[in-house]
């Protein structure tokens, strides 16, 4: 079997993508790769794309010069996680904090990671994760 490298792209849908870049440029800090009319891209510590959608704004076939990119959607609050060192989970809650954004969770898990949870504008929720939370990381 052919092998996969990782996870390239993580897709939110959002109410108001104006509102969506803001937080995600502001309280996470991620620089915008891409952004047009339909859609914003972030850079994730060059490991991943964060990508954001209007919702139903991907329901129809998306032609590109390259090739056609198949309809996708999604409905409800919907889950990321992003990884950090160990060392910055309290800098994190304090930024968090700061930026005037309750954590609504938090968990230490038997590999010793630990998470906290917390919500973007549009109810999503996200997670900043330590290593120790599932076998490899």
């Amino acid at each position: 079997m052919p092998a996969l490298d990782g996870v390239l792209e993580t897709v939110l849908y959002v109410e108001d993508l104006a509102r969506a870049d803001a937080f995600y440029r502001g309280a996470m800090g991620l620089p915008c790769i891409h952004a047009d009319h339909r859609m914003r891209a972030y850079d994730v510590a060059g490991r991943g794309v964060l990508l954001l959608f209007p919702r139903g704004g991907s329901l129809e076939p998306i032609e590109t010069p390259g090739g056609t990119i198949p309809p996708h959607d999604g409905s409800g609050p919907q889950h990321v996680a992003f990884a950090v060192g160990a060392e910055a989970l309290a800098e994190w809650e304090d930024h968090l904090a700061e930026a005037g954004i309750a954590v609504e969770g938090r968990t230490r898990w038997p590999r010793g990671g630990q998470s906290l949870y917390f919500r973007d504008p549009d109810g999503h929720l996200l997670e900043i994760a330590t290593p120790g939370l599932w076998r490899g990381y």
